[in-house]
């Protein structure tokens, strides 16, 4: 299965006023029957090694600056995915994030009929609120993308 870079389709003023930043990847299944949770659950509870090994590095690095951490996130009593905490669900799409001092971010996952099967895109909205958001997405940009596309490939197993 081919991941793809795409122009993001979505309206991030109503998911991010003023968001600064925004991407997608796409990656079609042969699968008819998934949900925008399904796909999400898919992508979201489970990390490659490599992954959980950069997540756990990030914490180290921001825990000092008071920003929300994976750990903490996971121990959130609210309706999640992975440590994502979801804000609105459709079976069609899925808005998760949260915000945080420097930025706010959302990925919405989107299931559309594709041919004979169906495509999962991910989307990634930020607002960052100051310099070191900023500067956080500037350095976790390279990363991001490589997760984006480790957590994409899930899907279709």
């Amino acid at each position: 299965m081919t991941i793809s870079m795409v122009h993001p389709t979505i309206d991030t003023k109503s998911l991010l006023t003023g968001a600064q930043f925004a991407d997608a990847f796409s990656i079609s299944t042969e699968t008819t029957d998934l949900t925008a949770r399904d796909a999400a659950t898919r992508m979201l509870s489970h990390s490659a090694p490599w992954v959980v090994a950069l997540t756990r590095l990030r914490d180290l690095i921001v825990a000092p600056f008071g920003l929300k951490t994976a750990h903490s996130a996971r121990r959130a009593d609210i309706d999640k995915i992975g440590l994502f905490p979801v804000l609105t669900e459709t079976p069609q799409r899925l808005v998760a994030g949260f915000n945080d001092n420097h930025l706010d971010f959302r990925v919405v996952v989107d299931v559309a009929p594709d041919g004979a099967g169906q495509r999962v895109t991910a989307t990634t909205v930020v607002l960052m609120h100051n310099w070191f958001g900023r500067i956080y997405l500037t350095v976790i940009k390279p990363f991001h993308r490589m997760v984006v596309r480790s957590m994409l490939q899930q899907v279709a197993r």
